[in-house]
């Protein structure tokens, strides 16, 4: 038998982020190994996993990439793991369509073939909250709640009432609670997270949480519910060495205001031949002289914004070994920084590296959200224009192309499609390919032996002229 739950929710902010990380904490402090996965394509809840847990969080996403892709990720994630925790994403049923479960909570559960602990906001309501988990187990048989978890609840006494409801006509245990006040506030998903984590400030509420789902919270049921059979023919696609060989170096960008990258994009390019090194721009380092590729991920540069404009030495690595040739992906916060300033929300302007024409005009309220199928163009090294791999959106900000006849002319870099139709996304220049788009690499390895490809090509040409 082997371990594995899915902390899914009736909505989106009952609660599953901060029960997820108590749960981990507690897990973790009885000396079990746990393993974290966050359903869809958020980055922000895996970072809270990996910071808990010791061990690196991993998206499963069944719109993204494939049913067995989903399976083999999981399964190489869970290596060495005494339980795994998936989190869930919005509702249990919410996903890309409201005709169907695709890429939702529920349809990773099924994939998974793993239970699902229910959280209940369980605020003024007593029985109703049977009438609400009844309703979640009736929508779907294919999808198994084996538990709840009432939170939000006003005291030990009405827990008790939810409890006894939900018990009687629904089944299944409400294996314990989280009070309304219980004095714990997660920090919102705000661009200081990264840094806040990196420094440790977070340990002592992920300590409390754990203390608080200890004393309320029933673990060793939760365990035994989570046991199941091991998944049943897990391919062994995505993680195989494609090659013993070293093709090129390719240089990562990653540091507090570089850091949305998906594993398994860094694992693939490694799979084909790269060795990957990092760097980091806020730190003042420059391209490592051994790079033959670039890839500068997402993040937040608008709140480093002052810190990446001093960096004279660094714009000017990057500005030159992008003009040289070298084959870069930027995504998103990369491409931000690529362009020639970013301008915040007071007008206060900074400049940038200066590659890619045009500004980044930073924006109070969300710009873009949403998944995204993604088409290369003729210059795209990575991807053609019969070409598509997945990604996402997930930006305050917009780009502003230079005000000049020739702003018509900049080749961009996809067409992506969106729930709000097609459009034309990013900028390639000589081996640069940049934009807003998140691309996750499992939707299309081709990605990543293009990428390496290039960086080999681009090396030898750099052996052919010392």
């Amino acid at each position: 038998m082997t371990r594995r739950i899915v902390i899914a929710g009736t909505g989106s902010s009952v609660g599953k982020t901060t029960l997820t990380i108590g749960l981990m904490a507690a897990l973790q402090r009885k000396g079990y190994m746990v393993q974290g996965f966050k359903c869809g394509p958020d980055y922000i809840d895996p970072t809270y996993h990996t910071s808990v847990t010791g061990r690196q969080s991993r998206n499963v996403d069944s719109w993204m990439f494939s049913h067995e892709a989903v399976c083999e990720i999981f399964a190489h994630g869970s290596e060495g793991a005494d339980i795994s925790i998936v989190e869930g994403v919005m509702g249990l049923f919410d996903g890309k369509s409201p005709l169907s479960n695709t890429g939702s909570t529920a349809e990773i559960s099924q994939i998974l073939q793993a239970p699902v602990l229910l959280v209940v906001n369980c605020q003024s309501m007593a029985r109703s909250a049977a009438a609400v988990v009844k309703g979640f187990q009736c929508f779907s048989e294919d999808v198994r709640i084996v538990g709840v978890i009432a939170n939000k609840v006003g005291s030990e006494g009405h827990y008790k009432l939810v409890k006894d409801a939900v018990e009687q006509e629904c089944g299944i245990p409400v294996i314990g609670y989280m009070l309304r006040e219980s004095g714990i506030k997660v920090p919102e998903r705000h661009l200081g997270l990264i840094p806040s984590i990196e420094r440790g400030e977070l340990a002592p509420m992920f300590q409390q949480l754990a203390e608080i789902v200890e004393a309320n919270i029933d673990i060793d049921q939760l365990m035994t519910l989570a046991e199941c059979p091991p998944l049943s023919e897990v391919p062994n696609q995505l993680f195989v060495q494609r090659t013993t060989q070293h093709r090129a170096t390719i240089a990562i960008a990653k540091d507090a205001a570089f850091h949305f990258y998906y594993p398994e994009n860094i694992e693939l390019l490694e799979a084909y031949g790269a060795r990957c090194v990092y760097f980091s721009p806020l730190a003042g380092e420059t391209i490592p002289a051994e790079a033959d590729g670039l890839y500068i991920g997402g993040g937040f540069p608008e709140e480093f914004a002052l810190q990446l404009a001093e960096q004279d030495q660094v714009k000017a690595s990057v500005r030159s070994h992008i003009t040289a040739g070298m084959p870069t992906l930027a995504e998103c916060g990369g491409y931000m920084y690529l362009t020639e300033q970013i301008v915040d929300t007071d007008g206060q302007s900074y400049p940038m590296v200066g590659i890619i024409p045009g500004q980044v005009m930073m924006q109070k309220k969300l710009a873009a959200l949403g998944y995204r199928e993604a088409n290369g163009t003729e210059g795209n090294f990575l991807l053609g224009p019969q070409d598509q791999a997945k990604g996402h959106e997930f930006h305050y900000s917009t780009y502003q192309a230079p005000d000049t006849a020739e702003s018509d002319a900049i080749p961009y870099a996809y067409e992506t499609k969106g729930m709000r139709g097609t459009k034309k996304e990013g900028m390639v220049y000589k081996q640069l390919v940049a934009g807003y788009t998140h691309l996750h690499f499992a939707s299309n390895p081709d990605v990543a032996e293009r990428f390496v490809e290039a960086c080999a090509a681009y090396h030898s040409s750099k052996e052919r002229t010392t």
